[in-house]
């Protein structure tokens, strides 16, 4: 798998493998997202988990290894759920999704796919 960037972050929380990573609250901390809102940077290392205190992988560009929280199909915009877990973006009309990129095959809940890591953001 070609990773692209990875780049290291102080975790200053839990966060679980192959989940959505957004900015901690201090210069080069991580925390595992939990809103569509968060500003998301990247998916956590498919290695271990880590606790508040270590050093996480992040991939911040690339390809990386996603755990779905709901369906998606190949294509679609990915951001986060309540735990980190990757869902289809669909914002309201009016509102914005934060994705951590773009879905490259179809799965359901539980199923770790890969995601073509591209922050940004849509409107709905």
């Amino acid at each position: 798998m070609n990773r692209g960037l990875m780049r290291v972050y102080d975790a200053e929380g839990a966060i679980a493998p192959c989940r959505i990573v957004k900015h901690g609250a201090n210069d080069g901390g991580a925390l595992q997202a939990s809103a569509a809102t968060d500003a998301v940077m990247g998916v956590s290392d498919s290695q271990i988990a880590r606790d508040a205190g270590q050093r996480v992988d992040v991939v911040k560009s690339g390809f990386a290894h996603l755990e779905l929280g709901g369906t998606v199909e190949r294509g679609d915009p990915i951001t986060s759920d309540a735990a980190g877990k990757g869902v289809k973006a669909t914002p309201a009309a009016g509102a914005n999704a934060r994705i951590v990129g773009w879905a490259e095959v179809s799965g359901v809940s539980g199923d770790i796919i890969d995601v073509n890591v591209i922050p940004g953001q849509i409107q709905g």
